[in-house]
């Protein structure tokens, strides 16, 4: 009870003084198109004009001055009253660019789109999708989203991702398009969704193929990611077979990359993990009592990786299973069958 008598205390003060603005030396005052301002008595006219070229003006000054409040007002008020003008652009521009300043980057991306969507011809086309680049770029440092524009929320690689999307949407040939693809992979890695990451990175080096930095990159870094996929799907043996691809086409189309080294010893890596998964699945067959399966995986060891400590483990399996009663079948040299999934091996 006592804290519905000071809430209800509460509202009555906030009414109160919400009912008597006369003694407000600034009131709250809502614009359409311009939002909420202070707006103290007798100073409409120093910022309101009535041509658009002086509006723009008095929006250009504050925001030398930094004062990015009223920069913001009046280049909003600019864009709303003289929407078709030529000074609008201009205006809007400075809306996104006075809300970066205010730290509000989601609404100032928004203010670039806006602007990008309405006024398609504007002379800096190019400084404005840098400019949402930059922002994006933020976020996917770690930059968090507020909620409702004020309250800092969480990161959002989602998010995140749909802002590249925009980007590169508004422009997919510029100068930032690549990287904001590259960026979607690395947004899609930082949620784990490797999938995701795979498809962003193949989509650069097949859509930017003609610009070898960026193809090059973006081969590498599915191999790569496919990489850190295999190691988390114990017994997916296509996995790793993708990261082979990756990283064996990347050395046939970059021979000189200095990364190719790097490449080989992955290769390397993911034949001994594709081993390792043969020799698991064959052993979920012997437990099975299913002699020509666990075969038929123990020789897929040899074959993946000759050379190993579980290729010599699976010779000596092989041989035994071969020594037990009614097991005849040979071993094939490559598994027809799709890969099973154990539910528990051990």
């Amino acid at each position: 009870m006592t804290m519905i008598r000071c809430t209800f205390r509460a509202v009555l003060l906030l009414t109160a003084v919400l009912a008597l603005p006369q003694v407000c030396p600034a009131p709250l005052i809502y614009k359409p198109g311009e939002g909420w301002s202070y707006e103290p008595y007798g100073s409409t006219s120093n910022w309101q004009k009535t041509r658009a070229k002086d509006q723009l003006e008095v929006a250009e000054q504050a925001f030398e001055k930094k004062d990015y409040d009223l920069a913001l007002k009046a280049a909003r008020h600019t864009v709303k009253k003289w929407e078709l003008s030529d000074y609008a652009p201009k205006a809007q521009f400075l809306v996104g660019r006075s809300l970066e300043e205010l730290k509000k980057d989601e609404e100032a991306f928004q203010a670039y789109q806006t602007l990008l969507e309405k006024y398609p011809k504007v002379e800096n086309y190019q400084e404005v999708l840098k400019r949402q680049f930059e922002i994006t770029n933020r976020y996917l440092g770690g930059q968090w989203f507020k909620l409702w524009g004020v309250v800092p929320f969480f990161p959002s690689m989602e998010k995140t991702s749909k802002m590249y999307e925009k980007v590169i949407k508004n422009g997919p040939y510029s100068d930032v398009a690549p990287q904001a693809q590259m960026n979607i992979g690395e947004a899609q890695e930082k949620q784990k969704e490797f999938t995701g990451a795979v498809k962003a990175y193949e989509k650069v080096a097949d859509k930017y193929h003609d610009q070898k930095g960026y193809a090059a990159d973006a081969l590498f870094k599915a191999g790569q990611t496919h990489l850190k996929q295999a190691r988390t799907a114990e017994y997916d043996q296509g996995i790793a077979a993708r990261a082979i691809a990756s990283f064996t086409d990347f050395i046939s189309l970059y021979p000189e990359d200095k990364r190719v080294a790097e490449a080989r010893k992955n290769i390397d890596t993911l034949r001994s993990e594709q081993a390792r998964g043969a020799v698991e699945v064959a052993k979920f067959y012997e437990k099975k009592r299913q002699w020509s399966g666990a075969l038929v995986y123990y020789n897929e060891v040899l074959i993946k990786d000759p050379d190993s400590p579980q290729a010599a483990d699976a010779k000596r399996r092989i041989e035994f299973l071969k020594t037990l009663p009614g097991v005849s079948i040979e071993p094939a040299r490559t598994t027809n069958a799709a890969p099973v999934t154990p539910v528990n091996p051990k």
